[in-house]
């Protein structure tokens, strides 16, 4: 393998490489004036990169072509649709900041490179076919997550969020990082494809060890319970564009990632870990659907939401199975558009001075004040609760039905019977807007980026989107099917 055709493979991750390092050159330069500048830089820095990555998820690229840097990253169908996703919900989170940041005089061009860094590191992640290149990947995403968390530094909350984050996130890579060495030291090697054939005749103790504390530090990652209690606190504290930012593109590329360890590193192994993801799995639809039922910050609920899904993609895992892995991927891909309508919507809740409304007391009678932010995020939460023709119905059902194709009925029950739990606290969101008293608090003006974002997510997740289900299962197939060639 030749250097050279291992950077062709990497042009986007590079493109986000040289945008990031010039633009953080633009802003030790120009100060806080070149922040606009530098955002729709970075934006389009993310357009190029999602376009120079969609032929090889269309081509569904898999094999020993995708491999690159002597088996350390694998540029395939997989790594790429999740790509497509995380650039996606990273632009989105650059083009709604400016109005919020702008409103607070806290706008700066290190959010957009902060934003970018993150994204390469993403990238790196949902590639990773070595333990190294994982940690890399993961680090280089969390180190720029942890200073967004705490962007606002004038802010109580804001500062609580990024130590919170910080110190958690410092645990859950330790935890990760020893589960790496005790497999690197118990199999000889650090590649998934060698731990795959380490392990195929059976798991050590200390191999098994070494896996349980992998998926530990991967269950922070994606707020899995019991390893969720940081996302409520930081949701809550974090500046909104950055906590849309945290529940869609992070997400995508955590789970992502744990997919890919899990069926290339530990895939002989299953039924080693299909009981440790299915019982996540539960507990994470349970706990989240329950915390969200007594919030009143709306931020705060999302979060619970946000681990509620997870225990739904987490079902997807628990199977094993190709037909799981690519039910995962399309359920990602409604998860993404609906966090980032929610937010966006969240967004746009503004009292006449600009500042942010938040609870649920700021809504009621929105229908009245506001109809078509009522109605858009009507449709935003039905589609979350999981009701029929809405998009969000369709994920749950690939989800379920692969998990009855791999004989967990039982897996699938429970997730069925748990996730009418969730339907009462979004239908709380359709109770206080269209039948309790207008309290007319919201009345401030949202610019047509937010307009537009919020309907581009609505039509994704409205049954318009039904017509696109078979392009999206054909992706997601070749996607899963990568996994399955690796090696």
């Amino acid at each position: 393998m030749d250097l050279t055709y291992s950077l062709g493979l990497v042009i986007p991750e590079l493109v986000l490489t040289l945008s990031g390092l010039v633009l953080l050159l633009v802003a030790a330069w120009g100060g806080n004036e070149a922040s606009k500048p530098v955002s729709i830089a970075a934006c389009v820095a993310l357009g190029g990169a999602f376009f120079l990555t969609a032929p090889a998820v269309c081509a569904g690229a898999s094999g020993p072509d995708t491999v690159a840097f002597f088996g350390q990253l694998r540029i395939d169908a997989w790594a790429g649709l999740a790509k497509l996703m995380i650039y996606a919900a990273a632009g989105a989170a650059l083009v709604v900041a400016p109005a919020y940041f702008d409103r607070l005089k806290a706008m700066r061009p290190e959010f957009a490179i902060l934003v970018l860094f993150a994204a390469l590191g993403m990238s790196i992640m949902v590639s990773a076919a070595d333990l190294l290149a994982l940690y890399i990947g993961l680090e280089l995403n969390s180190l720029a997550a942890y200073v967004l968390a705490a962007y606002l530094r004038d802010d109580d909350k804001s500062a609580e969020a990024g130590l919170k984050y910080f110190v958690l996130g410092a645990l859950a890579s330790g935890i990760l990082l020893f589960g790496m060495s005790l497999l690197y030291g118990f199999t000889g090697t650090t590649s998934f494809s060698g731990i795959n054939v380490a392990i195929a005749d059976g798991l050590s103790g200390g191999q098994l060890f070494g896996l349980i504390f992998v998926l530990a530090g991967m269950a922070f990652k994606i707020s899995a319970v019991p390893f969720h209690m940081w996302t409520p606190d930081v949701y809550e504290g974090a500046p909104t564009p950055v906590t849309a930012f945290f529940a869609s593109a992070p997400k995508v590329a955590a789970i992502a990632l744990l997919a890919r360890l899990s069926l290339e590193a530990f895939g002989t192994q299953a039924t080693a870990w299909q009981q440790i993801v299915g019982f996540a799995a539960i507990a994470s639809i349970v706990v989240g659907a329950l915390g969200a039922i007594g919030q009143q910050n709306i931020k705060r609920l999302l979060a619970f939401s946000s681990i509620n899904n997870v225990g739904f993609i987490l079902i997807g895992l628990a199977t094993a199975t190709l037909a799981g892995a690519s039910a995962m991927m399309i359920y990602l891909a409604f998860y993404v558009a609906m966090t980032v309508g929610s937010f966006v919507a969240l967004l746009m809740l503004k009292d006449a001075d600009g500042n942010q409304l938040e609870t649920f007391g700021d809504i009621k009678g929105l229908s009245t004040t506001q109809p078509a932010l009522a109605w858009c995020l009507l449709l935003i939460m039905f589609s979350l609760a999981g009701i029929p023709p809405l998009m969000g119905f369709y994920g749950k059902l690939v989800i379920f039905r692969a998990a009855v194709e791999a004989d967990l009925i039982a897996l699938a029950a429970i997730g069925i019977a748990a996730s009418v739990i969730g339907a009462f606290y979004y239908l709380k969101f359709i109770k206080v807007m269209f039948f309790d008293e207008p309290v007319d608090a919201v009345k401030g003006k949202s610019d047509w980026a937010h307009w537009a974002l919020l309907v581009i997510a609505t039509l994704v997740i409205s049954p318009i989107a039904f017509l696109g289900t078979e392009w999206l299962g054909g992706l997601a197939e070749a996607a899963a099917a990568a996994l399955a060639t690796a090696g």
